[in-house]
């Protein structure tokens, strides 16, 4: 369904808000202060934990792994929430974080409760309506503080935002029919990923059986002695990685950090085989740049193996105006040994992951020691069979990253459909005829 194909109403009006802008003539501007009311309901310690996310709105805590909040060991502070009920996290409300509640439970004190108090109100068009981004917006202005991240914005400005309201008969039309269609693009995004997730997949196969078995499948095959890598070609040889190396492990005090400065590749940098610069920007003065880089400075080619936090990861050093971080290793192999991009890939395969599983140790945060290092085993190919090893890799990467480059943006557009499809129901822009719409 194409967006300009949708009906207008037939008549608009001002809504008298300059960011909301006309609005049906039939529907209602009111403020959100005269639909709700702010409640602070406490002491329901035996209820269920309730938390507030951007993309879900209010679910139960323990539904989801990934929240990483605390809960308080005293909830008897917690404020209780019913289904139907609006809660507000303030400090990301500029997020869109916030949701109609379908549970019954407690959520943090620090979040706004709100119990909806008009009977004109469909709870499931007030959850949409609210958390779309023509209202995301108009939070954003609201919200103020030092830092981005601990904005806040107060339930007396939140309350007097003004907010269109339709009958209710059409709020229901309006929130099924989001429902239902935002449901079909769900649908499409969760496909794309799991496409997605198989190429990464393909690629890390490839990868594997490239770097353990080779590119020439009628290769006679020996026994390697090691479970996770299986059959290797018979002229090949399995050696510890530190056999043909020089190492430089960076231990000691951590660096004071500047605003700008010399780049400090952390842990958090190397990943995916690569240095990325734009996940963590941290910088150290020269002088302790001297200080770090006393024990060897990284050349071209050299690779950076993480010992924890995480562990495992490495990456090709492309740049030598870098200092490294604690918990990094530097290896500079001989270069008429080993393909340092062989042995990057080979550090990134299954079998490799999974010795380095074995040796570590840690019950949370895993890691490895040094004086373990020569366990680590990785096949040695001879140089020529590494460096066509490689370009093969880099052939097939190329061509499955631009497979799920496209992926993403086919999903980036079905995301944006999605919002503006909301945008436009909620707001009035099109008229939604919820069982013409269906057919």
């Amino acid at each position: 369904m194409k967006m300009n194909s949708m009906q207008k109403y037939p008549a608009y009006k001002n809504s008298g808000v300059e960011w909301l802008g006309e609005i049906p003539e039939h529907w209602e501007a009111v403020s959100l202060g005269s639909i709700l009311e702010l409640k602070s309901d406490k002491n329901h310690p035996d209820y269920e934990v309730l938390s507030v996310y951007r993309e879900y709105g209010v679910i139960k805590k323990d539904s989801r792994d990934d929240n990483h909040n605390a809960t308080s060991l005293d909830t008897s502070n917690y404020k209780a929430v019913e289904p139907g009920d609006l809660v507000v996290n303030k400090m990301k409300a500029w997020q869109g974080s916030m949701g109609v509640s379908p549970h019954k439970g407690i959520v943090s004190p620090a979040y706004i409760t709100c119990r909806v108090n008009s009977e004109k109100i469909h709870p499931e068009y007030l959850h949409r309506l609210l958390r779309c981004d023509l209202y995301i917006g108009e939070y954003n202005r609201l919200s103020y503080g030092v830092r981005v991240g601990q904005w806040d914005m107060h339930y007396e400005d939140f309350k007097h935002i003004t907010t269109a309201i339709p009958p209710i008969h059409e709020q229901t039309a309006i929130a099924n029919f989001l429902d239902n269609k935002t449901a079909l693009i769900d649908k499409a995004i969760a496909l794309k990923e799991k496409q997605i997730e198989l190429l990464k997949e393909r690629r890390q196969i490839l990868i594997h059986r490239a770097v353990t078995r080779g590119l020439n499948p009628d290769v006679n095959l020996k026994d390697s002695g090691v479970e996770w890598i299986g059959e290797i070609p018979e002229h090949w040889e399995v050696v510890p990685m530190i056999k043909y190396t020089s190492r430089v492990d960076y231990r000691g005090k951590t660096p004071e950090k500047v605003d700008s400065g010399i780049t400090l590749v952390t842990t958090k940098n190397i990943k995916g085989g690569i240095i990325d610069y734009e996940i963590s920007k941290e910088y150290v003065l020269e002088k302790d740049y001297n200080a770090i880089m006393s024990r060897g400075i990284p050349k071209i080619g050299d690779i950076l193996f993480t010992m924890e936090a995480p562990l495992g990861m490495s990456a090709v050093v492309d740049n030598t105006d870098i200092a490294i971080a604690q918990r990094i290793i530097k290896f500079h192999f001989d270069e008429k040994v080993f393909d340092s991009f062989f042995v990057n890939y080979s550090i990134q395969s299954e079998y490799f992951q999974k010795i380095l599983q074995r040796e570590a140790t840690g019950s949370t945060a895993q890691g490895i020691k040094a004086s373990k290092l020569h366990k680590l085993k990785i096949v040695k190919p001879p140089i020529e069979e590494q460096n066509k090893i490689v370009s093969h890799i880099e052939n097939i990467s190329t061509k499955i990253s631009t497979a799920i480059t496209l992926k993403e943006k086919e999903i980036d557009k079905l995301k944006e459909y999605k919002s503006v499809l909301i945008n436009e129901a909620v707001s009035g822009k099109i008229k939604v005829n919820f069982k013409k719409d269906l057919l």
